[in-house]
């Protein structure tokens, strides 16, 4: 048998009941306090989705040229002893842009007219000739054939004075050509060959551009040329004068694309405007309908994930995100295009899509004060 003090040592005291169930309580209520978290509520920035547009706009920097533009060059072959206009001179028809050496030219000349003079002699000659054949055989003295052959030797004498004043002719014009001269009212725009130069016939020396229309001319990928047809009307802006806006016609479409390039040389018009000098930058801008419905979206509210390129949105009632995915159809420098994936309406993130996640509790600026007097509420 125990004896009540065995006993006693082995029974728990009400003391130590006591002592370990206000542990458990308190052990309890701490569980409970860590188990309630507070919710997460991210702010972000939003962009509301618009309507597409039934047109888009392309634009393409170029520069204003004018419309005629010629290479002049001399018409005979020769060193150039003289240069008479620099880049940016203004010239009229007649004016002198350079000269050659016509030494050998000027020397042709006078051996042209060497043979001139010997021409004439022998025309002289043989129409003296003629003439006494022709009084013989009146008198019966001569035969027919004899005067007839006098009658020949008179007209080829003739024919090769003919032929000698061609060549003075020709040799003159050799002369005048040594000297490159302006055909029309126009600006210097390139020097192509300088003093001391050996240059072909017909070697560009001089480029003129013509006073007149002016153009600007852009460089077109294929993928948009179908857009530019002769007599379109365009708009021309210029970044020397933000104030200034011209009505452009597109007059030239270049058939074949460039070697190098690939893309289409395209030229616009331009109106008559003191303020439009050559060689400035321009942009063209054209409207051409929208056959695929964009909308825009920044590049900072594109995002990926598993590798697919995807939006975040938000939905309004629940203040919620939830990822989409879209179809990009190209980048631009004002963000993104986007063919498939988006209405008109949705709100996309537009910054932070690193920090989101499907469901995540999201406050936008039009609803941070709701969201706010929602929370309070809660507590």
């Amino acid at each position: 048998m125990f004896s009540l003090k065995t006993l006693s040592h082995r029974m728990p005291s009400v003391a130590s009941l006591v002592l370990v169930g206000a542990i458990g309580i308190g052990v309890s209520a701490c569980s409970e306090g860590k188990a309630e978290v507070k919710e997460v509520i991210r702010p972000v920035k939003v962009v509301e989705i618009a309507k597409a547009g039934d047109t888009r706009k392309l634009d393409y920097s170029g520069s204003v040229k004018a419309r005629t533009e010629m290479n002049l060059g001399f018409r005979v072959a020769g060193k150039i002893t003289e240069r008479l206009v620099d880049i940016g001179d203004k010239v009229k028809p007649g004016d002198v842009l350079a000269r050659m050496d016509s030494t050998d030219y000027q020397l042709a000349v006078k051996t042209a007219e060497a043979n001139l003079a010997a021409a004439e002699k022998g025309v002289e000659t043989a129409d003296l000739v003629n003439k006494r054949n022709q009084q013989l055989f009146d008198k019966n003295v001569s035969p027919k054939s004899q005067l007839e052959q006098a009658s020949l030797s008179y007209d080829q004498a003739v024919s090769s004075r003919d032929a000698a004043v061609s060549a003075l002719d020709q040799a003159k014009n050799q002369v005048s050509y040594a000297e490159l001269k302006a055909d029309h009212n126009g600006i210097v725009t390139t020097i192509n060959a300088d003093v001391g130069q050996v240059v072909a016939s017909g070697t560009p020396v001089v480029a003129v551009a013509v006073d007149g229309e002016k153009e600007v001319q852009i460089a077109v990928p294929e993928n948009d040329i179908a857009e530019f047809k002769p007599g379109k009307t365009v708009k021309a802006s210029f970044w020397a004068d933000d104030r200034l806006v011209l009505d452009g016609k597109v007059r030239e479409v270049s058939g074949s694309a460039d070697q190098q390039s690939r893309t289409f040389a395209v030229r616009v018009s331009l109106p008559n405007d003191p303020r439009v000098l050559l060689g400035m930058t321009a942009t063209i801008e054209a409207d051409v309908s929208n056959g695929n419905s964009y909308v825009s979206i920044p590049l900072s509210a594109l995002a990926e994930k598993d590798g697919k390129q995807m939006v975040w949105t938000v939905d309004r009632d629940t203040a919620t995100v939830h990822g989409r995915d879209i179809k990009v159809a190209d980048f631009t420098g004002d963000g993104v295009h986007v063919t498939e994936g988006l209405d008109t309406g949705d709100l996309v993130v537009s910054a932070g899509t690193q920090f989101m996640s499907e469901n995540l509790k999201v406050k936008v600026p039009d609803q941070q004060s709701a969201l706010a007097a929602t929370d309070q509420t809660v507590r």
